[in-house]
């Protein structure tokens, strides 16, 4: 008796890039487009905000920014599961190639693009360096997910690039700052710069969202569950790092607005250097997981961390160190402007990577 066909075999899901998130992170470029114009007209509406927002302080930042900067990085922190993180890195190679990337190769390329495309202007150099000093911890999750990364391996480099910053950023400022300069025989005189300066605006701006993310994700599950704190908790509390994103953004462009329109040649200067910065860390990170024989999500995880940066840490040490209306905290705002739109291109072309370089099984399914 001859047998029944086989039923045929239903592909795979094929999960979207940016079907998975709201409206608020898929049109996260938008948002800030609109932030960064809210800013400025609010600059050119207020002049006196500056004075306005500099009479409360935590530290040397004013109330507002320092309650949007740790905002923005506490529902990220809260996400990690701190007590897997072993079991998520799996394959040391992913977690050596990462660390390289952002400790060894990220800080010293910004070191010399900001020598060799800004020799003549001290302050904006100087915050470049700030900047590649800041490794990405918050924005890094949403290039992840729409490049269809591996989330779980995304949380953690997240998690171990912010007990690297609280442990190293200090003294890797103090050497790229006044050492290495100096051994190599550079002008750093406009540089004045202290190991504990920069260590006081990394405890308060990423020390308290770090250990306030543990504790709730400690707590949190012990008192209502692992599925209470994935499912209903860390939805509610993950907007809010969007919001402290897009309103520290008005706040900076409402002070750093005018330079910015007066000056459009100099941020055209501190974009050079940052767009090269995305592309060669990004394309060199990718390529290196793909000679190692990365699967693809680990791979895109591991890029999209190398390339992006923190600023939201390196604007609190800029300004903490300089001051709110410093050429240096200029140069942090400049940041965002730059690497959202040039990191939501690379997130296409990671997904034609993708198509591009891995087949079979090492290709996950997303479309």
């Amino acid at each position: 008796m001859p047998q029944a066909p086989a039923a045929p075999v239903a592909p795979p899901a094929v999960r979207s890039a940016t079907g998975d998130l709201s409206t608020l992170d898929r049109y996260l470029p938008l948002w800030i487009g609109l932030a960064m114009g809210l800013g400025i007209a609010l600059g050119k509406a207020f002049p006196g905000l500056n004075e306005q927002l500099e009479r409360v302080r935590i530290g040397s930042v004013s109330l507002p920014i320092a309650i949007g900067l740790i905002a923005m990085m506490y529902p990220v922190l809260a996400k990690v599961k701190y007590r897997s993180m072993g079991v998520v890195v799996g394959d040391k190679r992913s977690l050596v190639l990462s660390l390289v990337l952002n400790w060894l190769v990220g800080p010293t390329l910004m070191f010399a693009l900001a020598w060799l495309l800004l020799p003549d202007l001290p302050d904006y150099r100087t915050g470049l360096i700030i900047v590649g000093l800041a490794r990405c911890i918050a924005m890094v999750l949403i290039w992840n997910d729409l490049a269809c990364g591996n989330r779980e391996l995304a949380a953690v480099l997240v998690a171990i690039n912010s007990v690297f910053q609280i442990a190293a950023y200090s003294l890797l400022g103090y050497f790229y700052l006044e050492l290495l300069p100096r051994w190599l025989g550079l002008d750093s005189s406009g540089i004045d710069v202290t190991v504990w300066q920069i260590t006081k605006s990394v405890l308060i701006f990423l020390g308290i969202p770090l250990v306030a993310g543990y504790l709730t994700r400690t707590f949190g599950e012990r008192l209502k569950g692992v599925t209470w704190y994935e499912g209903t908790f860390l939805p509610k509390i993950g907007p809010v790092a969007l919001y402290g994103l897009l309103f520290t953004i008005v706040i900076l462009f409402a002070l750093q607005g005018e330079r910015i329109t007066d000056q459009p040649f100099d941020v055209a200067r501190i974009a050079l250097p940052l767009l090269v910065y995305f592309g060669v860390m990004w394309f060199g990170s990718f390529l290196a997981g793909v000679r190692m024989g990365l699967p693809y999500d680990r791979n895109a995880s591991i890029a999209f961390t190398a390339a992006g940066n923190n600023f939201e840490l390196a604007i609190a040490v800029a300004i903490g160190v300089f001051g709110v209306s410093s050429g240096q905290a200029l140069a942090g705002v400049v940041g965002p402007l730059i690497e959202v739109p040039v990191l939501v291109a690379l997130v296409y072309v990671s997904l034609w990577a993708q198509r591009r370089f891995y087949t079979g099984a090492d290709a996950p399914a997303c479309g």
